[in-house]
């Protein structure tokens, strides 16, 4: 039986005033003694398939800085992937990058409905519930940003990208940032890389903001840049700007 002393909502910045709602699915490598261990070590548990590592970081400054509504998810990707529909196959993946999740396999059907009831439907009910409390509170439309970090390797081959903006249908804002950071010059940033709509990565922004209309873009940042507090300080502002710039030159409403 579950004993949920824990939650998969983390909210931070609720009576912010900006047009602007963050949202950051891979917030945490938190596994509640429910699920035991899940059959990992810690390298495992504090690795990147467990959570996007610096995400949470960046988007509670960048929260900070833009005064916006910020909606995390408090556990493991390992346990759940709030940016995957149930029926996704590595919704619940039972491997991941280069490691096996035991506490994954051969797991029910009722398991995973279970799952899913525990994490995905709370997080995604919070996230609606969230963006149109938010858009009433700004009287009209909002933009809707996610937050994740990708690796500077992935099986065994280097990434050059250093900032992706992801979409599927509506590239707006999306394309805004690009310009924006093109003219700063800083990073290497790139559009729908190092993935894309294809990989199965935009059920969030989809979801939330695409199918209502609403500007959006998915944020990968290549997780070096971002795996120490400064650095995910310094991103945080570096993007809270970007995202401005992008949403007031033909990106946002």
């Amino acid at each position: 039986m579950v004993n949920q002393q824990w939650s998969p909502i983390w909210f931070r910045k609720t009576n912010g005033a900006a047009p602007i709602v963050l949202i950051c699915e891979h917030a945490a490598h938190v596994i509640p003694e429910d699920f035991g261990d899940m059959g990992l070590d810690d390298a495992a548990r504090l690795s990147h398939a467990a959570w996007d590592i610096g995400a949470e970081t960046v988007a509670a400054e960048m929260s900070r800085i833009l005064d916006a509504p910020l909606l995390s998810c408090g556990v493991s990707r390992l346990l759940y992937d709030c940016n995957r529909p149930p029926t996704a196959a590595d919704c619940i993946p039972p491997r991941s990058e280069v490691f096996d999740i035991p506490g994954n396999r051969d797991l029910s059907e009722t398991d995973i409905a279970g799952r899913c009831m525990l994490i995905h439907d709370p997080f995604h009910h919070a996230a609606t519930q969230l963006i149109d409390l938010q858009m009433q509170r700004v009287g009209g439309p909002v933009s809707i940003v996610t937050i994740h970090s990708f690796t500077a390797v992935y099986h065994g081959q280097p990434r050059d990208t250093q900032l992706g903006f992801l979409f599927r249908d509506r590239a707006a804002l999306s394309q805004a940032a690009l310009r924006v950071e093109r003219a700063k010059g800083r990073f290497r940033a790139e559009l729908n890389a190092p993935y894309s709509a294809k990989d199965g990565v935009t059920y969030s922004i989809v979801r939330h903001a695409e199918n209502r209309g609403l500007p959006t873009t998915m944020i990968e940042i290549r997780n070096d840049l971002i795996d120490n507090a400064g650095g995910a300080r310094d991103m945080a502002a570096h993007l809270a700007d970007t995202i401005l710039q992008a949403t007031r030159t033909g990106g946002g409403i």
